[in-house]
């Protein structure tokens, strides 16, 4: 039994679509290095056809004498024409509106692309069919057992044979469209979304739980599916809540484990936000919450790791799950981490060896580690606790952004081995520093402003009004908008005053989760954001690891030519 769609989910008849067939011939197959040398185009609505654009193109480059007996096209032919950069505008705005189709659509939408890339001009991503997908998902392997343009042309009975040139290809491909079409007709293809849907295979599951977006609104959000016994199956953001569940009921979703969720999914709940800033932090939530099955970043229980000192009479540095106040991170995996501190221990003493030496212990106690050649200098074995605290101490103001002596200290050992020629240590060095500086950079950017009260901030929403944030301690507190024509000033008012009470906890973020404090400091950081209001200035100290950005980048740069270590 079929489910009879509404009328906002018919979509665009295929009637009233406009489509612009295209061809392109070009010096290869390459859309990064060849070029093209002629574009042909049918625009085609209701059958009929409205304009043609056909024009050869100078690809600047001789064209290859094998490209030259398929086309027929010459360097003669293409001396004269206009180039790519001059020609690439006028046939984005002939396109522009419509649907693009093109005969393995794959080749053809890439050389464009990367041609509006190449020149500056912005790609509108329209929506593509591609005949050749479309003829196999349509006719059997007896009726079309080839689905080359001429093998289609030949079955539809084109009123054009193609002949490898751009607008006599193009002409062939809107009859194998029109064919088609009609082919699909006759199953209930009738909209264009129906259409991009059924390219791809649609699982039956998939068709026959649409109707689980049809109360969800037309709003940003968050969406969760829920299974059988009311467990969380999957949590998602939206800009637009309806319109994005309904994707997981269409071919637009291949990926197999979420087809299984919907098999297995009897509602989907939403939550309506003022913003795609609340999305994100209400998303980071509910998976902390539920830790939905069928979401990646679920799998991962603790996904961050810290290092932070040993509570014991010569501390060393250990990684962890669990940061407390002065660690360094977050690090994305435990061999980051693990890199770091060996950067750590060589700038600032910090000792690396785990051999646990009494508070009490003599100056000069052997250690254990150094006598089987396994303990760097210097080793707390050989000190006291007086002496081995500027170790302590050259790691915390570093921490905290005071001071970059320890990573000077590195610095200056990676030039002696490069002047020495040990260039496989120098490299080894400066990538575990490159972890470091990166990891504090952030830690300290985090920590900034999870170290505020309260900050109220805004950003434009695109139409005129204003979207707001409350942030108290990293987190998100409150979040609104005023709509253009609304005064913007009692709206913050109402947002601060029901806002959420933070309570600081111990810890670098004061309590708060690195994912939630970074999403709201990429939010703050994009440009447009202004500060409405803020309880204390938000400032990170100048000897902080930010001073390190330009020497990050050479290490970065010089790194992707050789490869180094991960993040």
């Amino acid at each position: 039994m079929s489910t009879q769609l509404s009328f906002d989910e018919l979509g665009t008849p295929l009637r009233t679509t406009t489509f612009v067939v295209f061809d392109l011939e070009t010096t290869g197959g390459s859309a990064e290095q060849d070029a093209i040398t002629e574009i042909g185009a049918v625009k085609v609505c209701g059958g009929e056809v409205v304009g043609e654009f056909a024009t050869l193109v100078d690809p600047g480059r001789g064209i290859p004498p094998e490209i030259v007996a398929i086309t027929g096209i010459t360097d003669a032919m293409v001396y004269q024409a206009p180039t790519l950069e001059t020609v690439l505008p006028a046939f984005l705005e002939f396109a522009a509106g419509s649907v693009l189709v093109a005969h393995n659509s794959g080749f053809d939408v890439g050389f464009i692309k990367a041609a509006c890339q190449r020149y500056g001009y912005h790609w509108p991503r329209p929506a593509v069919v591609c005949t050749v997908r479309l003829a196999r998902r349509v006719l059997s392997r007896e009726e079309a057992p080839s689905c080359r343009l001429s093998a289609l042309a030949t079955l539809f009975r084109a009123g054009t044979t193609p002949i490898h040139r751009a607008l006599a290809d193009a002409k062939a491909t809107v009859d194998v469209l029109h064919g088609l079409l009609e082919r699909v007709g006759s199953v209930g293809v009738q909209s264009l979304e129906e259409l991009l849907d059924f390219i791809p295979e649609v699982t039956p599951e998939q068709r026959r739980k649409r109707t689980l977006a049809a109360d969800l609104p037309d709003t940003p959000g968050v969406y969760l599916f829920r299974g059988p016994k009311e467990e969380v199956l999957y949590v998602g953001t939206a800009s637009n809540l309806r319109r994005r569940v309904r994707q997981y009921f269409t071919a637009s979703e291949t990926r197999r484990r979420l087809r299984e969720m919907v098999a297995l999914a009897i509602r989907v709940d939403s939550v309506t936000c003022a913003h795609a800033l609340e999305a994100e932090v209400r998303e980071l939530r509910l998976l902390a919450a539920h830790k939905p099955a069928y979401n990646r970043r679920s799998r991962n229980k603790h996904e961050a790791w810290w290092l932070t000192l040993t509570e014991e009479a010569f501390p060393r540095l250990s990684v962890v799950r669990t940061p407390r106040d002065g660690a360094v991170g977050p690090f994305r995996s435990h061999r980051s981490a693990e890199s770091a501190a060996a950067a750590l221990q060589e700038g600032t003493g910090i000792r690396p060896c785990s051999q646990r030496i009494p508070a009490r212990s003599p100056k000069g106690t052997p250690c254990v580690l150094a006598e089987i050649g396994r303990c760097a200098a210097p080793c707390a074995g050989h000190q006291t606790v007086e002496e081995y605290r500027p170790y302590i101490s050259s790691l915390q103001e570093l921490v905290a952004g005071h001071r970059v002596d320890a990573l000077w200290r590195v610095a200056g050992r990676l030039s002696h081995l490069s002047e020495a020629e040990r260039f496989e240590q120098a490299a080894e060095g400066r990538d575990r520093l490159a972890v470091l500086v990166r990891a504090l950079d952030r830690g300290q950017r985090l920590a900034s402003l999870a170290a505020i009260t309260e900050l109220v901030a805004a950003r434009p929403d695109g139409t005129g009004g204003w979207d707001f944030a409350v942030v108290r301690h990293g987190r998100l507190a409150s979040a609104g908008s005023a709509p253009r024509g609304v005064s913007p000033m009692p709206v913050v008012e109402m947002l601060v005053s029901s806002a959420e009470t933070v309570i600081p906890e111990p810890g670098p973020l004061f309590g708060a989760p690195h994912e939630e404090v970074g999403a709201v400091l990429r939010w703050l950081e994009r440009p447009g954001t202004r500060m409405v209001r803020c309880t204390t200035p938000w400032t990170v100290p100048a000897a902080a690891a930010a001073s390190w950005r330009p020497w990050l980048d050479r290490a970065e740069s010089a790194r992707s030519l050789v490869g180094g270590l991960p993040d």
